[in-house]
């Protein structure tokens, strides 16, 4: 896993001072919150697609990958790995508890999604869906599935 940006970050998401990160406040409580995908009306813990969820009412693109799409994808192959990786997310981020970590020199995207890697255990979520085929490393710009 690529270095990240830990210390005051970290240090906020684990006293549970984001409201981004339900599983830490629920881990107290030996809870977790249960995701699922998203679907229309009001979107609080839910899975988007292979990189890009809602946490505690917050958009946050998976900031260490690129997923496929399931919005607009540019073909069938591209549609059916988007949806393996957006399942595969949803089982991974209901697991339970993780920690939301900075993207190193940037907060947000032009979308105005938070960039956040996903961490339990010391190791990236994202680098879970890479090593399972269903999401690439980011490299900084976006690359065809067709």
């Amino acid at each position: 896993m690529r270095q990240i940006l830990t210390g005051a970050i970290s240090a906020t998401v684990l006293l549970g001072a984001i409201s981004a990160v339900p599983h830490v406040e629920a881990a107290q409580s030996g809870q977790f919150a249960r995701f699922q995908k998203c679907a229309s009306g009001a979107r609080y813990n839910c899975v988007v697609d292979g990189d890009t969820l809602w946490i505690s009412g917050q958009k946050v693109r998976v900031a260490d990958i690129d997923a496929p799409e399931i919005s607009t994808p540019k073909c069938a192959s591209e549609l059916a790995l988007g949806n393996k990786a957006t399942d595969r997310l949803i089982e991974l981020v209901s697991e339970g508890p993780f920690q939301l970590q900075a993207w190193p020199g940037r907060d947000t995207d032009r979308y105005g999604r938070e960039l956040r890697v996903l961490v339990r255990d010391g190791r990236s979520l994202g680098d879970r869906l890479v090593s399972e085929g269903l999401a690439r490393t980011w490299s900084g710009r976006r690359e065809p599935w067709c």
